[in-house]
């Protein structure tokens, strides 16, 4: 067990920091968070880059610890498939799991951000700084510096420890990465994202089916559309930056209505802000991020986008960061130094953290290239079967990403596997079929008959 009265600095009040500053501060620690922005509770969060969050059965556990989880579903919305629109307005309904009571949960990042803010503020324990922005770390003292934004003060805090909950740019990480053997890398797509809207009907109802995440699959492009508690979508419009068919060769506004009205009629008439949105959000990026070590000694560590940033496309990034709080917590308890926690948080969580990341990735090209395609529909179908013919011998992929909390690189692995054994059974099941028309063929034709 940690001493008790150490004493935490958190670098990042976003989702991941949120939950850990309330976890520590439940363990008895003593947390100063330090947030950039304004407080979200306070009605400060902007919109216009935000990916709706799929919350699945990772972070709900993670919740679940905190007891937040009930509050935080509350405001969500089940989703139970996806639901797949052609170009020619057709719709196709791709459950998630053989268990219909499965699914997954749009939720909004402001307010999973607010519920564990305020988590953390009820804590004597905890003390919630905005408006402060991390310029360095010293990771000898350790100590993080800040710039007060609203007054320009330079603000130094210490600590026993310094952990980087600061995003994929993280400025903790920054400071590590000036130590010798520190190893970075990072991974853009080629492809960025716009967030638009579809607004509620003129009652408040959906305009779509409510419980679905849709897909508008275009091969080397997508847009989806995750719904909200006020009857309204969240929709992302993922294209390529560069192009003949790209965000730069969207200058104008009929460019941006010529495509539409080709790519997605169906979404049009229920987007009567889309120009708006369109050109008054920005362009975000999606951005890779793998680095090692974690830590230095017992004094630093990073968690969450600052250690492993992923891509949005297996709905795991705030999943896979709740799950790093989780981890970090038991490996404090189970440890007798910090040293020694952050030490096995890294052993247990990068390995993790590599293989959604390479999951993340492949699931872009599946959600945009295959979800149209009758194969791929097919193969799901088979998938489904096999599960509920074999429970607990084979299972989907994305039921172990989702719907259970068995290791990324576990699940990743076994996945692997059952493809392996899938295609020799099914290529063995063409043989013997072969086989059987070649006997009947004998048999009607005997040989010299």
């Amino acid at each position: 067990m940690q001493d008790a009265r150490a004493h935490f600095v958190l670098v990042g009040g976003g989702l991941a920091g949120a939950l850990l500053a309330a976890g520590l501060g439940q363990d008895g620690y003593r947390v100063d968070l330090f947030e950039r922005r304004s407080d979200p509770g306070a009605g400060n969060f902007v919109g216009g880059r935000s990916i709706n969050l799929a919350l699945s059965a990772r972070g709900i556990h993670a919740l679940e610890q905190l007891g937040l989880a009930d509050e935080v579903l509350a405001d969500a919305i089940p989703m139970h498939g996806r639901m797949i629109h052609g170009r020619d307005g057709s719709l196709h309904r791709q459950p998630y799991d053989r268990d219909p009571s499965r699914h997954i949960n749009s939720v909004g990042r402001a307010v999973l951000n607010r519920v564990t803010i305020a988590a953390a503020r009820r804590l004597p324990n905890v003390n919630v700084h905005f408006n402060h922005r991390c310029v360095d770390v010293d990771t000898d003292r350790p100590a993080a510096r800040f710039v007060r934004e609203e007054t320009g003060e330079a603000v130094e805090v210490a600590g026993d420890a310094v952990i980087g909950v600061d995003g994929a740019y993280s400025a903790v990480r920054r400071a590590l990465q000036r130590q010798e053997r520190f190893d970075y890398s990072q991974q853009y797509l080629a492809h960025g994202y716009k967030e638009l809207t579809i607004p509620p009907g003129s009652g408040g109802e959906f305009l779509m089916e409510r419980n679905a995440l849709h897909i508008w699959p275009r091969r080397s492009f997508m847009m989806i559309a995750l719904p909200n508690p006020d009857g309204s979508f969240t929709c992302t419009l993922f294209f390529p930056f560069e192009g003949p068919l790209s965000f730069a060769a969207l200058r104008s506004p009929s460019d941006v209505e010529s495509l539409f009205s080709r790519e997605f009629p169906d979404a049009v008439p229920l987007m009567p802000t889309l120009l708006d949105d369109f050109f008054t959000n920005p362009t975000g990026s999606m951005v890779t991020v793998r680095c090692a070590p974690w830590h230095a000694g017992g004094r630093v560590a990073l968690l969450g986008d600052a250690a492993h940033a992923i891509v949005p496309f297996f709905g795991q990034g705030a999943n896979c960061a709740f799950e790093d709080c989780d981890e970090l917590r038991r490996c404090l308890r189970e440890r007798d130094s910090r040293e020694q926690a952050f030490a096995e948080y890294q052993r247990r969580r990068r390995p993790n953290s590599e293989a959604i990341a390479d999951l993340a990735i492949a699931n872009f090209v599946e959600m945009r290239d295959k979800t149209a395609a009758p194969a791929f529909r097919a193969y799901k179908m088979l998938e489904r079967r096999l599960h509920g013919w074999l429970p607990g011998v084979f299972v989907p992929l994305y039921t172990m990403i989702s719907f259970t909390r068995i290791p990324y690189a576990q699940a990743r692995a076994r996945a692997k596997r059952q493809e392996q054994l899938l295609i020799v059974g099914t290529a063995a099941l063409l043989l013997i079929l072969l086989w059987i028309a070649l006997l009947i063929v004998r048999c009607v034709w005997p040989a010299g008959g």
